[in-house]
């Protein structure tokens, strides 16, 4: 009788499609900030969290990128790393990763079900049942600290940082890539009440590396990080990248530190932004080496920040016609794929389809791109929380005016139907773009890269 067949016998999950199922069954409960739930969680599991070095990494945009280069980076340097990231773009089991392998079904499985009753035991008192990111949080945890012991866990948050589950870990080293007009519903209406959420990740004593921009987002960082006597490494002032040569697919650049300077770093991820993003997770490198002798060898640098690769950001899918898929699903993100389109790819004309969540900063992002486009599709991602395809065109309409520049507008609310249009209008010398949720961005990938083990969502 296998173990699986004995979790289920006693009300517990059976497969693997049952636990996903139960977590994600969760979602209805949505994003409940605050520490409560996961405090009680880690207590009743002996405190897990307590045996990891964890390197956290908050930000509006840029997370991600810069987890995949520390990841990359350390495991080539020798080190077993844990990964654990949102949302997903092919499988559930992408958020929990070691080293770059996702966890096993049987893993999932089996840490769903030692979570489930603890779980339900929780729902039944005043705190409520732990949401499905608590949830995945913990099981993250419990992965890491019992069954592969990762020499290092690189640990993205959700959103925010002070209130964020994540934030139930003390850090090596804290990371705020940059701090954006992103879940203002949730995080705070001014981008200072959204760096105080941010900066809330900043533990007593644990260096901070950052490459916030807004004088004003860096001065809440500073005075956040003086309070805690943190170090704070600020992307400008404390290290640097310059550029050396730019094309599509490669970026070489130099990199200026306050411990010393590395010449000749190179990356195949696409726009300046990635450039400042690699500069954010050397300089993170060189902090942990010059904190917690890190042994990190030059050349294992190099290769690590070169084969760095992630998905669905500034990510040519596909070549005749090429098309870009990237997920700019705020006004930064929209602001760092324009700036790529005019400085990294040349084209004949862009034909770009969007689609959006109905909570995100539309004007604000769209008026970034539409003096781009020579053909805009607007769609609707397959999700819950989508904006209808009619709803973004009629803003799309108002802003016509202040575009100065002719475009054709096409609205298909089936993405599908959608995508087959974008490249039907795109020629050889064209450039399909497909920007706007990772929830679309996650659907049109697959379609296009046939991939049939592909499931969806947080």
């Amino acid at each position: 009788m296998t173990d699986q067949f004995l979790e289920s016998a006693d009300g517990g999950l059976a497969t693997y499609q049952d636990a996903r199922d139960w977590i994600e069954g969760l979602i209805p409960l949505g994003i409940r900030p605050g520490m409560e739930r996961i405090e009680l969680l880690m207590e009743r599991l002996g405190n897990p969290e307590r045996r990891l070095k964890f390197i956290h990494v908050a930000g509006t945009n840029g997370k991600g990128s810069v987890c995949a280069y520390l990841t990359s980076v350390l495991i080539r340097s020798g080190y077993d790393v844990g990964t654990y990231t949102s949302p997903y773009i092919t499988k559930f089991t992408n958020r929990f990763q070691y080293n770059g392998v996702d966890i096993p079904e049987e893993s999932l499985l089996r840490l769903a079900n030692r979570l489930k009753p603890l779980v339900e035991d929780i729902a039944k008192s005043d705190l409520g049942s732990p949401s499905m990111f608590e949830v995945s949080t913990a099981l993250a945890i419990l992965y890491y600290a019992t069954e592969v012991y990762p020499d290092f866990v690189v640990w993205e948050t959700g959103l925010g940082g002070r209130l964020d589950v994540t934030n139930i870990v003390n850090p090596l080293v804290s990371i705020i890539t940059n701090v954006g007009h992103d879940h203002m519903d949730i995080l705070g209406d001014t981008i200072e009440q959204v760096a105080l959420e941010k900066a809330g990740i900043i533990k007593p004593g644990v260096p901070v590396i950052s490459a916030v921009s807004q004088p004003e987002v860096a001065e809440i960082i500073a005075s956040a990080a003086k309070a805690k006597n943190s170090s704070l490494y600020l992307f400008g002032e404390k290290f640097s990248e310059t550029p050396i040569a730019v094309k599509e697919d490669e970026q070489r650049f130099r990199f200026n530190g306050v411990f010393r300077s590395i010449d000749d770093l190179s990356i195949t991820l696409n726009g300046a932004h990635q450039r400042a993003n690699a500069a954010v997770a050397v300089m993170t490198l060189e902090v942990m080496r010059q904190y917690y002798a890190l042994v990190m060898e030059d050349e294992d640098l190099r290769q690590g920040l070169r084969e760095a690769a992630w998905p669905g950001r500034l990510e040519m899918v596909l070549q005749s016609p090429r098309l870009l898929l990237d997920g700019a699903h705020n006004p930064e993100g929209a602001q760092t794929l324009a700036a790529a389109l005019r400085d990294t790819y040349t084209y004949d004309r862009i034909h770009l389809m969007v689609g959006m969540l109905a909570n995100k900063n539309h004007p604000d992002t769209l008026r970034h791109i539409l003096p781009l486009v020579d053909t805009l599709v607007v769609t609707e991602p397959d999700f819950r929380k989508a904006m209808s395809a009619e709803a973004l065109a009629e803003i799309v309409r108002e802003m016509r005016e202040e575009v100065g520049r002719p475009f054709e507008l096409i609205v298909e609310p089936n993405w599908k139907q959608a995508l087959a249009r974008l490249q039907l209008l795109t020629g050889e010398t064209d450039l399909a773009v497909v920007t706007g949720t990772l929830y679309l961005i996650a659907d049109v990938r697959s379609q296009l890269l046939y991939n049939m083990d592909s499931e969806k969502g947080w």
